[in-house]
């Protein structure tokens, strides 16, 4: 029988021989005369801590602005450094990608969409969203479906609040955001709020799954295993994209008969984004899904989990909220007697004058995308040997990416009271919203691959803080209750966010 002292014995060989073979690996890796950055830790520990990855990357990023985690096949290289990310995001845009790493590993949900692929796809994807996303049509039509879902949300409050019943906040706007984008981009009431749609609770479920399997991708170093013997995470993912594709393919093949039928009403609209692709003899089933998809990810998840976090910091800030439920009666002329007005004279008084006087909900959403990006980190691959503005050398084939939930923690970008919530940083001595470079504040990425839908994102977001805070006051349901993220594409709150709703006027 072996005794413990061959168990120690065992344990510290196999110790030793691991930590030569790192040795002998990190030699054979920096050898020479290039510099590279400093080794912060390994897709070992990554693993460990996918839990909380994040906050674990945030921590190796206040030991050094910039270092490597070693792989097995790769290196990865993190930066919260806005000289680098310039550098990577911009200046030498063309020689970081997406590459082959971000798309094998994204392909099987979002397949050839603007945010899996790079060149002529994504000019000609980027060309046609760019335009899109600029006309007063679009722009026109969505403010009128935000309004619109966000009116439901109130109701549904509304009829919790009447109950003394609390809301999980985040799944409704999930459901809300999800019933928006579904009618902006392809011009169909999903009502996924509402729950009278079965395909449409079913197809949110699954996009959910699929986004939180995909993520896992990035530290599974045996996720090509488990997809060839459809085992695992990546059985779940295949049963959740063909739930996906069903459901998308339907509306396609739907809309396509629209357009060929050709019936006035709708040629004369042409409202949603579908219809104008095939406007553009664009039909081809597959990539319309994949473009569908792409924005899909894009309007729904970025967007419903900065509103979770806002509400949720809000909340935690009970002066800040009232603070903006005076800004909604001041920027809506309806400061005098709440008891009197409708939601539907709120409604009529949001307007794109209204949402421009609200600077300090402006400066509020930004906080909270400051301290809780809805993308929390973005990663691209290096195409050839290059050296970054600090001096250190990346190679042809890491993985390279930039850190938004990191940077938004360090105090050496945003000074001692980073952590802090602290809406006031972003308004100037006149109390107007005053930016900052997208290279210190990344939510929206920057550089050519920009995020295009920004404005639509805070037209949206608005539009829901006003409606809702305009009517409610909010507070956490547990104020004891941790809060912790869910590590996915986006960052969502884990398990959702329970508040209590008393109204502020009368809901008739």
């Amino acid at each position: 029988m072996m005794v413990l002292e061959d168990l120690f014995f065992i344990s510290s060989l196999t110790a030793t021989i691991l930590a030569v073979f790192l040795a002998v690996l990190i030699l054979t890796k920096f050898q020479g005369k290039k510099r590279y950055h400093p080794i912060g830790s390994t897709i070992f520990h990554q693993i460990n801590n996918f839990h909380r990855l994040h906050d674990f990357l945030a921590d190796l990023a206040c030991n050094h602005k910039t270092f490597r985690l070693l792989s097995i096949f790769k290196t990865e290289v993190f930066t919260s450094d806005p000289a680098n990310v310039e550098y990577i995001l911009k200046t030498n845009f063309p020689n970081f990608g997406k590459g082959s790493h971000a798309y094998e590993n994204l392909t099987d949900l979002l397949g050839d969409g603007i945010f899996v692929v790079d060149g002529e796809k994504w000019k000609h994807q980027r060309k046609f969203a760019s335009y899109e996303f600029s006309t007063k049509v679009l722009r026109d039509f969505s403010s009128g479906v935000f309004k619109a879902n966000a009116v439901k949300l109130v109701r549904v409050v509304a009829e919790a609040a009447a109950s003394n019943e609390s809301v999980e906040i985040q799944d409704l706007f999930m459901k809300s955001t999800l019933d928006s984008v579904f009618k902006v981009l392809l011009g169909v009431e999903l009502d996924g709020m509402c729950g009278t749609s079965e395909e449409g609770t079913r197809f949110s479920e699954a996009f959910d799954t699929a986004s939180a399997k995909v993520r896992y991708r990035y530290v599974d170093v045996f996720w090509k295993i488990k997809r060839f013997f459809n085992i695992g995470s990546e059985a779940v993912l295949r049963k959740c994209v063909q739930d996906l594709d069903e459901f998308v393919y339907k509306i396609i093949k739907s809309k396509i008969e629209q357009v060929q039928n050709s019936h006035p009403d709708f040629l004369g609209k042409k409202e949603d984004v579908l219809s104008r692709f095939l406007e553009l003899k664009e039909t081809d089933p597959k990539y319309l899904r994949d473009i569908i998809l792409s924005f899909v990810i894009a309007g729904k998840d970025t967007t419903s989990s900065t509103l979770s976090w806002f509400f949720y910091l809000i909340c935690k800030h009970p002066d800040i909220q009232e603070k903006i439920a005076k800004e909604v009666m001041e920027a809506t002329q309806l400061s005098g007697d709440q008891n009197s007005i409708s939601i539907e004279e709120l409604e009529d008084r949001i307007t794109e004058e209204s949402i421009d006087k609200m600077q300090f909900l402006h400066a509020t959403l930004t906080e909270t995308l400051r301290i809780y990006p809805a993308v929390p980190l973005d990663g691209k691959m290096c195409f050839s040997d290059d050296t970054l503005p600090d001096g250190f050398n990346v190679k042809k084939g890491d993985y390279v990416a930039y850190l938004p939930y990191a940077m938004g923690r360090m105090k050496f970008l945003w000074g001692d009271d980073a952590e802090e919530f602290r809406p006031e940083r972003w308004l100037n001595e006149n109390g107007h919203f005053e930016p900052e470079s997208p290279f210190k504040f990344t939510a929206f990425q920057a550089g050519p691959r920009i995020c295009l839908g920004k404005e639509f994102a805070y037209r949206q977001m608005k539009i829901f803080c006003m409606l809702l805070l305009g009517c409610f006051r909010f507070k956490l349901s547990d104020e004891k209750k941790t809060v912790k993220y869910r590590t996915m594409l986006t960052l969502a709150i884990d398990g959702g966010l329970h508040l209590n709703a008393t109204p502020r006027m009368s809901l008739g």
